[in-house]
């Protein structure tokens, strides 16, 4: 039986080692960590993560505003926001929930954030920093950055020379998780829907990252044993042995049957998902420390 690796443990050891580093900034310079998030529309499932995130902003002790903005907002008007924000000495990371309005341009509303303050990791320079390696002065994108912790915590710091096979290829986890495990000495394969014999290569993996966005694609029969799984899909489908209309998330990968061969894996839900909120506010408090020019912590 595979190790069930603790996303939410993760998560809080995180938050509470970014708790202790905002009190300690705060106290030593007189910065107070700021993170501005900027919704558009009324999407249900975006405030209830803009919501999440306020709210961890909070306790972590940070000076955290939030711009709710009408469905029609024009785009010049939200670039103008946005560097507003930008100019902001009291705000060390700005936070654009996507998806935004079909009449606005996502790439132009990213790029406009300046690269330090870029807390998700999708401006080009960042992604130009992780590419070429900077990942110690790079914003890396929450989710992947995540995962990687989590593979240290299960595998240590040195990762040399394990097969990697990450499954999808998306600019948001599938590509920065790749250039993740490159840096840290893995030998890496990125697969995808049109990868000839996929779970044959699957099966090479010592680290198996599923980010493809289909539910229960990676079956017990693609994973080597004693591999490492990192399901970072999250797929809520029908659940009638629940009730008529009922649902249950599910992951990328079949839990159960992978649980039985893989060496740890984590869960979903209560796996990856915990992670992606606890890194945006370690990178926020990274960006803050940065500013003040004093070390940010490690975790």
């Amino acid at each position: 039986m595979a190790q069930r690796i603790d996303g939410r443990a993760v998560a809080d050891d995180v938050i509470a080692s970014v708790k202790a580093g905002a009190a300690s900034l705060a106290e030593s310079s007189g910065v107070i960590p700021g993170i501005a998030v900027v919704i558009v529309g009324e999407d249900p499932a975006s405030q209830v993560y803009v919501a999440s995130k306020s709210r961890m902003a909070k306790e972590c002790g940070f000076h955290s505003v939030q711009h709710t903005l009408p469905e029609d907002t024009a785009e010049d008007d939200l670039v103008a926001l946005v560097e507003t924000l930008n100019a902001d000495a009291s705000i060390h990371g700005i936070l654009v929930q996507l998806p935004l309005p079909d009449h606005v341009d996502d790439g132009r509303i990213i790029q406009t954030i300046v690269p330090e303050k870029d807390v998700d990791g999708f401006h080009f320079i960042n992604v130009g920093k992780l590419v070429t390696g900077e990942t110690d002065s790079a914003f890396v994108p929450c989710t992947p950055e995540g995962s990687m912790l989590m593979i240290r915590r299960v595998l240590g710091d040195d990762l040399s020379g394990l097969s990697a096979v990450v499954v999808g290829r998306s600019n948001i986890v599938g590509k920065p998780m790749a250039h993740l495990l490159l840096a840290a000495n893995c030998t890496v394969t990125i697969a995808h829907s049109r990868t000839k014999d996929l779970p044959a290569l699957a099966r090479t993996a010592d680290i198996l990252v599923a980010a493809v966005g289909r539910p229960e694609m990676v079956r017990g029969d693609w994973v080597k044993p004693g591999a490492t799984v990192i399901d970072v899909g999250i797929n809520r489908i029908d659940a009638p042995e629940r009730g008529e209309g009922k649902t249950r998330l599910v992951g990328d990968v079949a839990y159960a049957e992978a649980e039985a061969v893989a060496g740890a894996i984590t869960p979903v839900p209560g796996g990856v998902g915990p992670m992606t909120i606890a890194m945006l506010m370690a990178n926020t408090l990274t960006s803050a420390c940065r500013s003040a020019e004093v070390a940010p912590p490690k975790y």
